[in-house]
């Protein structure tokens, strides 16, 4: 993919960028798209793309979640609905305390991602155990919850597991 964006950037940044695969995105800086589109639209297509192809915990994916995060303006640590959506993938790479402070606005992306630090799992089954999402409390889940959330189910303790309806 390194080789393949030095090849489309050969010639500058081509303003069709959004019709390339969002993978190849991951090799370039938000400074290098802005020329075609926003920050924003730079990380809402980042979102997308499948994360696995940078390492888990390498320095450049800490980097496109740091440069998401200043270009999203997030104060602190809480992330809303919109800004969930445009983080897409990228919210599999927020630590324990992003987790716990949105509560269940990462519910549905974090639901997508391959695997989990004991931080995350540790926040969510705490934002769960809650009930204080869009989901509502265990007690009231349906099939359909349980296939909207099935990327977490891994994650559930028995407190959790135990509540759901059979």
């Amino acid at each position: 993919l390194r080789c393949l964006v030095k090849m489309v950037t050969l010639h500058g940044i081509p303003k069709d960028l959004d019709s390339y695969p969002k993978d190849l995105l991951l090799f370039l800086s938000p400074s290098d798209y802005a020329e075609t589109g926003s920050c924003e639209q730079y990380f809402a297509n980042i979102g997308k793309a499948n994360l696995d192809v940078l390492q888990k915990e390498s320095s450049q994916r800490k980097q496109l979640l740091l440069e998401a995060l200043a270009c999203l303006k997030i104060p602190g640590t809480q992330v809303n609905m919109e800004n969930a959506e445009i983080l897409g993938h990228l919210v599999c790479d927020l630590d324990g305390e992003y987790i716990r402070s949105s509560g269940g606005h990462l519910l549905k992306q974090l639901s997508q991602c391959e695997s989990f630090l004991p931080d995350q799992e540790e926040a969510i089954r705490t934002v769960i155990s809650s009930g204080n999402t869009t989901f509502g409390p265990p007690v009231a889940w349906s099939a359909l919850t349980l296939r909207e959330l099935s990327g977490l189910i891994p994650v559930f303790d028995h407190s959790i597991l135990q509540k759901i309806p059979k």
